[in-house]
């Protein structure tokens, strides 16, 4: 079976549920992943390509560089090319589009799957013409609609479960090295509108320090401004890093902390799908459809923010609202509940 879900780390976060339960119920089954090469990682820990502790979860990941393609479309027909002929020669019986777009859908047919599967409402309504078979969902938020989809696959009711993350024995050793306990805090967003204030980071880290715990800053790929930024508002407080971690990294430093701060960002994402505690800070995204799912969690969002994916620079209205003691508040309650 092939699974095919392109788009940001959130969207394969949100995904794998799904996946691990198929895999639980069926551990028979070859799976193969379609997915952006910068996020094989999620999958993955560096070039394993075995199924183990390394590679929980799939058999074959297939690096698709639709972004790329879509940028430099000609200068890509060669890479193209080698993924229609990588999907046609692994001969999947099954095709499973958990992206609900065009582009995925076209990539999902190029496996010449006898089956290929997916929303029946999808977020691209022309996706659906794609596909052989149609699930209508009913769930809010988009692990309950990937898991009622892997139900209709499997013909059974999968339960919800935390997803399989890849591990790599030295980046848990090198996560184990930071003293603890630590605050994880990623400041950076897809676009402005979701981005909280800095100086408003700075103030919690700042509290956080005084309470006696340490601060990493994460800071992602093109975030190190924003990083750096943070790290000059707080100045001489002690007991701060910053680091930009790889992929597998930040999964095993996101394992080893005691708490999670963020936006709508694939590192809230990342350790929602760890189990760990997180304070997610919303504006103009939908929590109940795209934020923390399960486990240990607050979420602060203004009620009159209204859903938009326009990508604005400035932070949305209500996303201004949210204050550093709100979410200094709501940290220490999860601090001392899983003290």
């Amino acid at each position: 079976m092939l699974i095919v879900r392109l788009g940001a780390m959130g969207d394969i976060l949100h995904a794998l549920p799904a996946i691990t339960a198929l895999r639980a119920a069926h551990p028979e089954w070859f799976l193969g992943w379609a997915v952006e090469p910068q996020w094989r990682g999620l999958l993955s820990a560096g070039d394993y390509d075995k199924r183990g502790p390394q590679m929980p979860i799939v058999d074959a990941i297939h690096s698709v560089a639709a972004k790329h393609w879509a940028r430099s479309p000609l200068s890509a027909l060669p890479d193209i090319r080698r993924v229609y002929r990588e999907l046609r020669e692994a001969r999947y019986d099954v095709c499973v589009d958990l992206q609900g777009a065009v582009r995925s859908a076209v990539i999902a047919r190029w496996a010449h799957a006898s089956r290929l599967i997916g929303e029946d409402k999808p977020r691209e309504r022309a996706a659906r013409w794609f596909f052989s078979e149609r699930v209508e969902t009913r769930g809010v938020h988009v692990i309950e609609q990937a898991i009622e989809v892997a139900n209709a696959v499997a013909g059974e009711s999968l339960p919800v479960m935390l997803p399989s993350l890849p591990t790599d024995a030295g980046a848990e050793r090198e996560a184990i090295s930071i003293a603890q306990p630590f605050v994880l805090i990623s400041p950076g967003a897809g676009w402005g509108a979701k981005r909280w204030p800095i100086e408003r980071y700075a103030a919690v880290a700042r509290q956080l320090c005084e309470a006696g715990y340490r601060v990493i800053i994460n800071a992602g790929p093109s975030e190190e401004p924003i990083a750096n930024q943070l790290i000059f508002l707080l100045g001489d407080v002690g007991g701060v890093m910053m680091l930009q971690p790889t992929l597998t990294e930040l999964i095993a430093i996101t394992r080893k902390s005691s708490l999670v701060i963020a936006g709508d960002t694939g590192p809230l994402h990342l350790a929602s799908a760890l189990g760990k505690p997180v304070v997610g800070i919303f504006g103009p995204t939908d929590p109940a459809r795209n934020g923390p799912f399960g486990g240990n969690f607050r979420v602060l969002r203004h009620p009159e923010s209204k859903r938009d994916h326009a990508r604005h620079a400035a932070p949305e209205a209500g996303l201004l609202t949210i204050t550093p003691v709100a979410v200094l508040s709501d940290a220490m309650e999860l601090l001392k509940e899983t003290a």
